[in-house]
C-alpha cells in the first residue's frame, strides 16, 4: 500500500488507516484483533484511536477499553513495531475523562500515562488534541459558528502551555509526535507558530470529517496543509456509511451505525439521500464499487495524508482495503466533481 509522509516527522504512514471507535462496542476485541491483523496483511501500517473510545454510544464507563483491545493484541501478538499508532486526548465536555476539563499542561501527562497503561506501550507515535479549548466548526456546528467570543490572548497562554507539557512528554519518550483534531486554520497555524518560536513539537497533522459529502477541508486548510506540510487525517471518508448506499430508500441495516445513531451526527438530511444518489450513479456509470470510489477519491486529495476508515465485519473491512488498489480515471474525477457543485454541502 501507498505511504505518504506523516508531516515533517520522517515517518511514513499508510494511505489508509485503520480506525478502532467500535471495538469494545459494535466489535468484539477478538473481532477487534482480527481486523488489525487483516489490515496489516494488506499493507497498511497506521491504526487511530483516542481514550474515548468506543462510541455508539460514548459511555464514562466504557473510556479507554478500545485501547485496552489494542493494547491487549500489542501483548499478546508482539508486533507493536509494526504499528505507528495514533491516539487523542479528550477535552472540555467529556465527562468519562477527567470530569469532563478542559486540556490543559496539568492533563497532558495524566491522560498520557494513562493511555500508555491501557495501550501496553512504551511510546505513543502520534499524541492528538481530539477538539480545541475554544471549540469548533466541525460536528454541524459550522452553520451557527461565531467566533467572537475567543480570547485570543488565553488561546495563545494554552497553546504555549500545553505545547510546553507536550515537549515534556517528547523527552521522557512517551510520546514522538504531536498532531491536531476537529481544529480550523486559524488555529492551526497558531499551534505551528507557537511550536517553531519555542521549538516545542510541531503539528504533523489534522484529523478533521472529510468525504465527499463533507468537504470544509478544500479551502482555508487544504492551503494550509499543503505550504506547511500538515497533512490530512481524513474520519468519517464514507460519511458514516452514507456513502456505501445501505441507507438509501430508508434502509436501517440491523447492527449499522444509523440503527445506533439514528441522525448519523446530524448527516441524516434529505439532501445528503439525493448526494448520495447522484454518487451512487456515477459509481454504477463506471462500474466502481462506492465504497472503492469515495476512499480512492480521498486518496487524491493533494493534502490527503491517510483516511481513516472503520469496519464491523471482514467482509467491509476487505471492501475497505481492496480501494487503495483502485485509479480513478479523469472522467469518473471530472463526473465527482460536477456531482459536488449539483449537491454542495448537503448536511
Amino acid at each position: 500500500m501507498k505511504k505518504n509522509p506523516l508531516g515533517r516527522t520522517g515517518l511514513e504512514v499508510s494511505a489508509l488507516c485503520l480506525g478502532s471507535m467500535t471495538w469494545g462496542t459494535q466489535n468484539t476485541e477478538a473481532e477487534g484483533h482480527g481486523q488489525i491483523e487483516m489490515a496489516l496483511d494488506h499493507g497498511v501500517n497506521f491504526i487511530d484511536t483516542a481514550e474515548m473510545y468506543p462510541v455508539n454510544p460514548t459511555l464514562p464507563e466504557t473510556t479507554g477499553r478500545t485501547e485496552e483491545v489494542i493494547g491487549n493484541w500489542f501483548e499478546k501478538s508482539g508486533r507493536r513495531g509494526e504499528v505507528i499508532l495514533a491516539t487523542k486526548h479528550s477535552g472540555e465536555g467529556f465527562n468519562g475523562a477527567r470530569d469532563g476539563a478542559p486540556i490543559t499542561s496539568a492533563s497532558v501527562p495524566e491522560a498520557v500515562e494513562s493511555s500508555l497503561r491501557r495501550l501496553r506501550t512504551d511510546y505513543i507515535d502520534l499524541y492528538q488534541f481530539h477538539w480545541p479549548n475554544r471549540g469548533s466548526y466541525m460536528f454541524r456546528q459550522n452553520w451557527r459558528y461565531d467566533p467572537s467570543g475567543q480570547d485570543r490572548a488565553e488561546t495563545i497562554a494554552h497553546m504555549e502551555d500545553t505545547l510546553e507539557a507536550l515537549q515534556r512528554q517528547v523527552e521522557k519518550g512517551n510520546i514522538r509526535h504531536f498532531g491536531l483534531s476537529n481544529e480550523s486554520a486559524w488555529g492551526t497555524a497558531q499551534w505551528l507558530r507557537v511550536a517553531e518560536e519555542n521549538g516545542w513539537p510541531r503539528v504533523a497533522s489534522v484529523q478533521n470529517e472529510y468525504s465527499l459529502l463533507c468537504r470544509l477541508y478544500d479551502t482555508d486548510m487544504a492551503e494550509m496543509s499543503v505550504n506547511e506540510d500538515v497533512g490530512l487525517l481524513a474520519f468519517s471518508p464514507l460519511a458514516a456509511g452514507l456513502l456505501t448506499g445501505k441507507y438509501q430508500g430508508g434502509q436501517v441495516p440491523e447492527g449499522s451505525r444509523m440503527s445506533l445513531v439514528d441522525t448519523l451526527g446530524g448527516r441524516r438530511t434529505d439532501r445528503a439521500f439525493a448526494a448520495v444518489d447522484a454518487y451512487l450513479a456515477v459509481a454504477r456509470r463506471h462500474g466502481l464499487d462506492p465504497v472503492h470510489m469515495s476512499l480512492a477519491w480521498c486518496l487524491t486529495r493533494p493534502f490527503m495524508c491517510s483516511a481513516i476508515f472503520g469496519a464491523t465485519t471482514p467482509e467491509q473491512l476487505e471492501t475497505a482495503l481492496a480501494s487503495a488498489e483502485v485509479t480513478l480515471g479523469p472522467e469518473v474525477l471530472d463526473e465527482i466533481d460536477a456531482t459536488h457543485m449539483a449537491h454542495p454541502m448537503p448536511y
